[in-house]
């Protein structure tokens, strides 16, 4: 007569979901005795590509560049307290598009939906896709593709 398996502890494997979502682990494995376990989640990795500009021959002589003046910071534009702001989650690099050469998630003027993606946020090699908290219209996208981002940066506004 077969002996009757022993149910896996479903608690115990609930434990370990929980453990690799909250931080930000790929899969966690653990093994006790002759029992393995393996709690893995699935990871979309999108590499960005920088492409140079192509050179430009100039038939005239070009005058030097003048200094202009940098424009305002997005907390100095008034944009920090926006209630229409969506900030980084995050320290990372931010992406307008899901791959190189492809369309950006959105433009200004764009119709949003709650839940829809607005941008990337790449940090530690791991690609975030950032939602849209309310539905409405983007009026305003602060930072420049493939660009360095700091928690609490204010990226888009949506009105």
């Amino acid at each position: 007569m077969a002996t009757p398996k022993k149910p896996f502890d479903t608690d115990f494997i609930r434990d370990l979901a929980l453990l690799v979502a909250e931080t930000d682990l790929s899969e966690i494995e653990v093994e006790q005795g002759d029992l393995r376990i393996r709690v893995a989640r699935v990871v979309q990795v999108v590499a960005p590509v920088t492409v140079a500009a192509p050179a430009v021959a100039h038939a005239a002589p070009v005058a030097a560049p003048v200094a202009a003046p940098a424009p305002a910071a997005p907390a100095e534009a008034g944009w920090a307290d926006h209630p229409g702001v969506v900030k980084s989650p995050m320290v990372g690099t931010a992406y307008r598009s899901p791959s190189p050469g492809a369309a950006a998630f959105i433009d200004v003027g764009t119709r949003v939906r709650e839940g829809q993606t607005l941008l990337i946020v790449e940090a530690m090699k791991t690609m975030n896709q950032i939602p849209a908290p309310k539905a409405g219209v983007v009026t305003a996208i602060l930072f420049e593709d493939a660009s360095p981002v700091e928690y609490g940066e204010p990226l888009v506004v949506i009105e």
